[in-house]
């Protein structure tokens, strides 16, 4: 799906960049290759033109991917990922209860793998270290992060924190800096996701038996996230919904997990156009959606970095919990409210009154969407002309 890029509205304007670090070259004999990334969903699909980076700069490496549970899900669809391991570490937000037992037997299918070199991504927040000693103990040779403290023996190749005190990069770009650090660059710096031609057909199928076609224009959203802090009022999902689909006259697709179901129902109201897909569909199926949509309409969670892996055009309803995470090289509008507690990288909001979503007015939602809309039926109309002329 392919979209002409349109003026944004940023969340900030980035400090300056920081200071570029000496390159230390892996060479071509390091070919099996653990990137760890232990976080979320949308967190693995910003690293995807690092790990691209990493296996396209030397012959026949080998990517595996240690990822989280919901990190995991998007292996199959990510090209440069050849293997996966799943492992929910004690380090990082999850729901397994602590199990030194599970952590050692981690440890020692990481040695079973005999990797050659170890990549961990972290955002700025995050401490390197625990992965870092758990690579040590796998006995992987090579060990690559940011870190604020002096590693000592635990990272092999490290670049000292920069963040946020030189000023904070977007994800994609942090992730890429580290991997160059070690020589692997790429000139194709987006972001990376298959569409497989069976969750295609299995969404085909699922969205006829609801009276929808693929094949007709529809509009996504998505009012659910991981953390409430992120969460526009679901009530004004619903007000947007319906007026997005009188205006229009296009069906609104309500996407979100089983556990989502409650707060898609709310955001479906009574509208008949609003169709609830709370908990219908997999990973690969919602991309497909996601894929086909005219736009999306999201809080700023995995979806988002979905349709910016895919060239969709996102309205991002983006509390300003941390300024890292914006849609990335797709069409895009940002809405938020400004307050003086931005950046305060809080599940919950410390204040109680979620100021900088709820500060944005569905009037605003509205319009943000109606523009990207126009814009694509511009360039559509462009390339057809191009077409026929």
């Amino acid at each position: 799906m392919t979209h002409t890029p349109v003026v944004r509205i940023d969340v900030d304007s980035h400090a300056r960049a920081p200071a570029a670090t000496s390159v230390r070259p892996w060479g071509a004999e390091l070919k099996r290759i653990l990137c760890v990334r232990l976080d979320n969903l949308g967190d693995v699909l910003m690293t995807t033109p690092a790990l691209h980076a990493l296996r396209s700069s030397a012959p026949d490496r080998h990517i595996t991917l240690l990822a989280s549970h919901s990190g995991a899900r998007a292996a199959a669809l990510i090209d440069s990922v050849d293997a996966v391991i799943e492992y929910d570490a004690p380090w990082v937000k999850n729901n397994r209860p602590a199990d030194a037992a599970v952590d050692l037997a981690i440890a020692k299918r990481l040695s079973e793998e005999a990797f050659d070199a170890a990549v961990i991504f972290t955002v700025y927040s995050q401490n390197p270290m625990p992965a870092a000693m758990l690579c040590h103990l796998a006995g992987i040779p090579r060990r690559l992060a940011h870190c604020r403290e002096n590693p000592y023996a635990l990272l092999t190749d490290w670049i000292a924190e920069p963040e946020p005190q030189t000023g904070t990069r977007h994800e994609v770009e942090r992730q890429l800096a580290l991997v160059r650090h070690v020589g692997a660059v790429s000139s194709n710096q987006r972001m990376r996701l298959n569409v497989l031609p069976r969750d295609a057909a299995s969404l085909h199928l699922k969205l006829a038996q609801r009276g929808i076609s693929l094949d007709a224009p529809f509009i996504v959203m998505h009012p659910g996230a991981t953390a409430a802090s992120r969460r526009y009022p679901a009530e004004r999902f619903a007000q947007v919904a319906a007026q997005l689909s009188e205006l229009t006259g296009w069906p609104v697709l309500i996407t979100g997990s089983a556990d989502e179901a409650g707060v898609c129902a709310q955001a479906c109201g009574a509208h008949r156009s609003a169709i609830n897909l709370a908990g219908a569909l997999e990973l690969g199926e919602l991309a497909a959606l996601i894929d086909r949509a005219k736009v999306l309409v999201s809080n700023n969670s995995g979806p988002v970095h979905i349709a910016s892996a895919l060239g969709t055009a996102v309205v991002d309803l983006y509390a300003l919990t941390n300024p890292q995470h914006t849609p990335w090289q797709t069409p895009h509008v940002v809405l938020h409210h400004d307050v003086p507690c931005r950046w305060c990288y809080r599940s919950v909001c410390p204040e109680g009154h979620h100021a900088c979503l709820t500060g944005v007015t569905v009037g605003q939602v509205i319009d943000a969407t109606m523009r990207l809309l126009r814009a694509d039926s511009a360039s559509s109309a462009v390339d057809a002309m191009l077409t026929t002329s």
